[in-house]
C-alpha cells in the first residue's frame, strides 16, 4: 500500500504482466488508466495514466504503469482516506480492468 501526503504530487504505478499465447507481451503501445475507488466501491473515473518506459522491469517481464496523483498534476486530486486501485488496459478487443492495490492519502 503506498501513503501520499494530500499536498503531494506522486506518481502512483502498478506492475502489468501481460501474456498473449502463453508468452510474455509488451503492452506500452495499449492506453492504460487508473481509478481511485473507495475501498469496497467500484471505479467510475478514469485518468489517463502512461508507461514508465517501454522495457520491462529489470529482471521480470512486467511492465510499470503510472499515473501522476494530487494538485496540478493531471491526474486526480484526492481527499484524504483510503482507496482501492484499479488499472484499464485498452488492447483491441479486451480491455480488462485490474485491482492493483491501495492508496492511502493523509
Amino acid at each position: 500500500m503506498q501513503t501520499i501526503q494530500r499536498e503531494s504530487r506522486e506518481y502512483v504505478g502498478a506492475e502489468v504482466t501481460v501474456t498473449v499465447q502463453g508468452q510474455p507481451y509488451n503492452p506500452t503501445g495499449d492506453v492504460v488508466a487508473f481509478a481511485f475507488a473507495p475501498i469496497g466501491g467500484r471505479p467510475a473515473s478514469w485518468y489517463e495514466g502512461g508507461w514508465d518506459g517501454s522495457q520491462p522491469i529489470p529482471g521480470t517481464t512486467a511492465y510499470r504503469a503510472q499515473v501522476l496523483v494530487g494538485p496540478s498534476s493531471g491526474g486526480p486530486t484526492l481527499d484524504p482516506g483510503r482507496y482501492a486501485v484499479y488499472i484499464r488496459v485498452t488492447d483491441a478487443p479486451e480491455q480488462p480492468v485490474i485491482p492493483v492495490g491501495q492508496l492511502t492519502i493523509t
